[in-house]
């Protein structure tokens, strides 16, 4: 079986395989749980000229929720919204680097976690669409003996409930719950596979297809049954899939590279004894590694649902959801989870597509109208410890998707 990391990262140690908890699968961490001043550097547009009081979301209605979200205590927010024709408007606030003044950069770098969920499942559904795998394989029917053990049974785990969420499999990320953990544990490497032997010294969290649980662990297994069915690595099939198909130019894997190419804000991890601390410099295992740009994962939205990447008949599969777990639902009010994609309401009717992601020091939230015609990606470079803050954050940053998506300016929401 080929590693996800390159063949030069350096051997694993026993000893750094521990349990921590805090900077990897965020959002599955921060469901089982359940102000730093700054230059605002707005992109300027002609709306700017425009009254607040306008019927359409403008430049000034991004440039107040993002520096709302600034508020907060997030050290940096950008944001972008594009439109129909084209057209995007882009917001930068707060600081790259506390104790400077060095603005936010208005398409930095920042490493986008969980959204990468979504191009792996644009990638198994395009594999099923040529006919090379198939929703209702059981994983022992790529991976023999791979789960096994605690209960835990590859062979009633089909590869659609890897996809939903509905396998059962426990999460057992690596993370960081101290500073000095991070400093300690910060270039730590690990590969798929050491990933799922930690998840099998777990019972599963339910029987497959009898619950909804976040698993960060069935996409890793996701990618490992990608390569068996491809032989070829599974970061190069999104490559050559939708990376190049799009011209998504800006959006790599960051393998055992512990930095981010420039420009890009510093990742800020709040512990809970408060203490702000750098978390920029770290290995992100699977598809938390991604490095993308505002511009691209909007780029990547638009292809999915604009139809440039799947069949009507895999878009369908695609969109065929199933309502979250309801400790979710601080996260996610009336989410419901497709085949790596989330379905959200819209206050103003309807609903978007989405899939947010979380990594210490970055957090993601996105969104897309049905069609792909209308997107918006905000990063914030700050992640927080305390449950009530995350919560805030991630409120506030839905509300910004919600008018970005509705076009409804902030004033005439009565916000």
């Amino acid at each position: 079986m080929r590693s996800a990391t390159p063949a030069s990262a350096p051997k694993h140690r026993p000893s750094q395989q521990r349990h921590r908890r805090i900077g990897r699968g965020w959002l599955a961490v921060a469901a089982a749980a359940l102000g730093t001043a700054g230059v605002a550097t707005a992109a300027q547009s002609s709306d700017d000229a425009v009254t607040t009081s306008a019927p359409h979301y403008q430049q000034a209605d991004l440039r107040r929720d993002t520096s709302a979200l600034q508020a907060l205590g997030i050290t940096g927010v950008q944001a972008r919204v594009t439109t129909a024709s084209g057209r995007d408007l882009v917001s930068a606030t707060g600081v790259a680097v506390v104790g400077t003044n060095r603005p936010v950069p208005r398409d930095g770098y920042f490493r986008m976690a969980s959204t990468g969920k979504a191009l792996m499942a644009t990638v198994v559904l395009q594999l099923v669409g040529e006919g090379r795998l198939s929703l209702g394989d059981t994983v022992d029917r790529w991976l023999p003996g791979v789960i096994d053990g605690n209960g835990n049974d590859g062979r009633k785990i089909t590869v659609r409930q890897l996809l939903q969420n509905t396998s059962g499999l426990h999460d057992d990320l690596p993370g960081f719950d101290t500073p000095q953990e991070y400093h300690q544990h910060r270039y730590d490497s690990y590969s798929p596979e050491q990933i799922v032997a930690r998840a099998m010294k777990h019972h599963p969290d339910f029987q497959p297809g009898t619950g909804w649980s976040y698993s960060n662990t069935g996409y890793v297994l996701l990618g490992m049954i990608v390569e068996e069915a491809t032989s070829r690595p599974w970061q190069e099939e999104v490559e050559s899939r939708i990376l190049k198909p799009l011209g998504m130019n800006h959006t790599y894997l960051s393998g055992t590279t512990s930095t981010l190419r420039r420009p890009h804000a510093d990742g800020y991890q709040v512990f809970a004894s408060g203490e702000r601390t750098d978390v920029t410099e770290q290995i992100v295992p699977d598809l938390g590694g991604y490095v993308s740009t505002t511009a691209d994962v909007n780029r990547f939205f638009q292809g999915l649902l604009g139809g440039k990447l799947l069949s009507e008949a895999r878009m369908a599969e695609m969109k065929d959801t199933l309502p979250i777990a309801k400790q979710f639902e601080a996260f996610w009010p009336g989410g419901r989870y497709g085949l790596g994609l989330v379905n959200r309401p819209l206050t103003c009717g309807g609903s978007y597509w989405s899939h947010q992601g979380g990594e210490a020091g970055y957090i993601t939230l996105n969104g897309a109208t049905d069609d792909g015609s209308r997107t918006v990606t905000v990063s914030m470079s700050t992640s927080f410890h305390d449950l009530d803050q995350t919560i805030r954050q991630q409120k506030a940053a839905s509300d910004l998707v919600d008018r970005a998506l509705c076009d409804t300016s902030s004033n005439r929401q009565g916000k």
